[in-house]
Parts: structure tokens; sequence; C-alpha cells
């Protein structure tokens, strides 16, 4: 049963249609991976499931009884305060929570843990290297137990042998959590090692243009016939948003 109905929303910044008639499922413990051309409103989505603004149209209901709605956001930039160490910064949604000191530290120690970085609880952001920023910011959002998990390209300025490393880690933290993901990307290749489904949109107003399920096992092997086909179907599928998103920024421009 699905556990988030996405039901007609839209989304107006102004006279600019962002989104719309979005209509989606989502499903308890589900990896989603949204992918459009740039504008196409797939991160202002996660930024209406995450509460940050309000949709113009459409409802968004919960399905699951008993399922925990609260949800937590990883951004391309890890968002750590420099002025606070790992630890701290791991342990800030439980303080604004209200968690009591001794839950909070247990809770904290258990996901440094989980993200290799115990030894590393007393660092400060800016003697991290990027992905463990990153894993960080994972950590972060994870230890407040969320039900749903939305990602805005969290891996985008990573170097690519780091970012197989941290999609690899992700898939792991994810399955041991049960949290349902919604991870926006442009990067087709990242998309075929995550998702259960991927939501391809139009260019803006973005639209569903297509839900291609992936029914590859894991861990994948990317360069399989069965994911080059796949990363063939994917991008066919945007090829044609892509080159209308273009169109329409040089018209803007002119």
């Amino acid at each position: 049963m699905a556990t988030i109905a996405i039901d007609n929303v839209a989304k107006a910044f102004g006279n600019v249609q962002v989104l719309h008639d979005i209509e989606l499922a989502i499903a308890d413990g589900e990896f989603l991976v949204l992918v459009g051309p740039s504008g196409c409103g797939k991160s202002t989505l996660l930024r209406i499931l995450a509460g940050l603004d309000t949709q113009s149209g459409g409802t968004i209901k919960i399905e699951a009884p008993g399922w925990a709605v609260q949800n937590a956001m990883v951004f391309q930039e890890s968002g750590l305060f420099p002025w606070m160490n790992v630890e701290t910064n791991v342990g800030f949604g439980l303080m604004t929570r209200g968690v009591p000191a001794g839950e909070a530290a247990e809770r904290v120690d258990a996901a440094l843990k989980l993200v290799g970085l115990s030894k590393f609880r007393k660092h400060y952001p800016h003697q991290l290297s990027g992905g463990m920023r990153q894993r960080s910011a994972i950590a972060r959002a994870f230890v407040t137990d969320p039900g749903m998990l939305l990602m805005d390209e969290p891996f985008a300025a990573l170097d690519v042998q780091t970012r197989a490393r941290m999609q690899d880690f992700l898939l792991d933290v994810w399955r041991d959590s049960g949290a349902s993901v919604l991870f926006v990307t442009h990067h087709i290749d990242e998309a075929v090692a995550l998702a259960d489904r991927v939501v391809v949109f139009t260019s803006r107003p973005g639209r569903i243009k297509t839900i291609v399920p992936v029914e590859l096992p894991r861990p994948r092997h990317l360069f399989s016939r069965e994911a080059e086909a796949l990363r063939l179907q994917l991008t066919e599928l945007l090829r044609d948003e892509v080159d209308r998103a273009f169109a329409e920024q040089e018209a803007l421009a002119v």
C-alpha cells in the first residue's frame, strides 16, 4: 500500500508555473529517484514534501496510519554548521526536538558508527573531506529516525570515485533504516545504481512523463547489458525534455 499519495500537486511562483498535475504514490521503504531537465520542479517538489514550501494546488496525503511522518532533507552542500564539530552537528536535530541528553548521545553514537565517523566526532567540517561532510549530513538526517529522507543532488560536488562509494554507502544505510527515499539527480548512471523506480519529469512546467521500474538485483553491475539498456531508455526519455528546456532558456535570453 502506498504510504504517501501526491494528487494533482501544482506549484507556481508568480506567473511562472513550475509543477503541474503531479500524481505520485510513494511506498513505505521505497527508493525513488527523480530525473529531469534543470528547472522542471524536482527540487521544488522535495521542498514541498519537506514542509519548506507549499503547493499552489492539489493534496499530499499520508495513507498508512502509524507511519512516521517525520522527514529529513540532505542538500548538495552538507549544510553542516562550521562552528560545531561532527558530533554536535549530527545531534543538532535531536536537540531541537527536545530529546533527552542521554538518549540523544546514544543515538548520535549509533549514527556515527553507521557512517564510519566515530573517530572523527570531534573534527570540524573544514577538517573533513567532501565525502565525509556528506556522510555527516546523512548521519544527521538518519539520527532523527525519519520516515522519509529527501535528497537533493547530495553527491553532485563529489568526484566520480567518491560518488560511487557514497552511493554504496547510502544504499547500506537505507536498507538498515527502512525509510522511504526521494533522491533528485541529473546523472542517469546514479539513477540506475540507486532506484527502485525512476520518475522522469518533463521540461517546465514539470509533469511526470513516465515512471520506469528498475528491476535489477542489488548490488548492481552498471556495465551489464540490462543496465546499459535502462541507461539508453532513460537517455531517450530525457532527450526531448532537455532540448525543450534549452530552447525555452534561449527564447527568454533573446
